[in-house]
């Protein structure tokens, strides 16, 4: 059980609604930021990052203190153009949560110091005063009446008589160049999907900053174009990388170092041409040539393995047949 001891104080105390104080959107250094504020004077002029140093509040907890005040409707900001041309950056503290409308009115009528109206000159251009006679454009073709002779190291041809012709047909405009002066490769969303799958490919790319993939996705669109395949890109990467235990800190310019020269493809040796077979007609598939003595080559059809042709076969009646080897027996004399 708790018991709570209050005692009203008699001067120097300021009056808060308890939404402020148990506001479930507002941290405890966001609330101490907006109290210590209300307390101020009507006339002071510190501004929270004072009072955020005189409350000990750092600065990571500053910023998240003004941004939950700044988000609730607590404090609001604008930048003014005071005396001087100098800029100023007015903040309104309410204990209230108000909308953007009714803080601007609020600071409407608050003066800039040094100046004497009681509505802040805002950042409106001011008339432009028009030059004198009709607007003209500016001279074009042609060079000026001071002789070019002086100075100039490259003279222009000099004019030819004039010849009456007729005159020629106006040439015709060039065509527009594409937006942003240089052609959009027909590879780039190819291109930023290959990038996209870098940091699948080692740890080490995993920190790619987001702006710079635009950049990088140009890059491999050049590798692309020049007929590289996308194992040809990841493997020029995965080749650039340090070794194991290697830390790479910024791995968006190595990336880019390494995509920066595109080299020429090198394309696969074509393999040997197979020899050509002269393929036989279908009369004499499966014929083989004698090795006889013929005046002209004679094709003969084989019954087994044979060299030669029956007539080379058949011994002529003048010729001895050969006869078959014996093996020779020695008989005791």
């Amino acid at each position: 059980m708790i018991y709570r001891h209050f005692n009203a104080p008699s001067h120097a105390f300021s009056q808060f609604s308890h939404e402020i104080i148990r506001h479930p959107r507002l941290s405890s250094d966001a609330v101490r930021l907006l109290t210590w504020q209300l307390s101020l004077p009507r006339d002071a002029r510190e501004s929270l990052s004072a009072t955020a140093r005189r409350a000990r509040i750092g600065g990571c907890a500053f910023t998240r203190a003004k941004r939950q005040l700044k988000e609730e409707g607590f404090v609001h900001e604008r930048r003014v153009q005071g005396a001087g041309g100098r800029w100023v950056t007015q903040q309104l503290v309410s204990s209230t949560p108000l909308t953007s409308d009714a803080a601007a009115k609020l600071l409407a009528r608050t003066p800039l110091p040094g100046c004497t109206d009681r509505v802040t000159p805002q950042v409106v251009p001011s008339p432009r005063k028009p030059a004198a006679g009709p607007p003209t454009t500016p001279a074009t073709d042609g060079h000026p009446d001071k002789d070019l002779k002086e100075d100039t190291p490259n003279l222009p041809a000099e004019p030819a008589e004039a010849v009456d012709e007729p005159a020629s047909a106006p040439a015709p405009a060039p065509a527009p160049a594409p937006s942003g002066g240089t052609p959009t490769s027909p590879h780039l969303e190819d291109a930023r999907a290959l990038v996209g799958a870098l940091p699948l490919l080692s740890p080490a790319l995993r920190h790619i900053p987001p702006g710079m993939r635009d950049e990088l996705a140009r890059l491999a669109a050049r590798w692309l174009d020049a007929g590289h395949s996308s194992a040809d890109v990841h493997e020029r990467v995965l080749r650039g990388l340090p070794g194991a235990g290697t830390p790479v800190h910024r791995p968006g310019g190595l990336v880019r170092h390494l995509l920066r020269d595109v080299p020429p493809r090198t394309l696969p040796a074509p393999p040997p041409p197979a020899p050509t077979r002269i393929r036989l007609s279908v009369r004499l598939e499966g014929t083989r040539e004698c090795t006889g003595h013929h005046t002209q080559p004679m094709l003969f059809r084989p019954l087994a393995d044979e060299n030669l042709c029956a007539e080379c076969a058949t011994p002529t009646p003048n010729e001895p047949m050969p006869m078959p080897e014996r093996d020779h027996v020695h008989t005791p004399s």
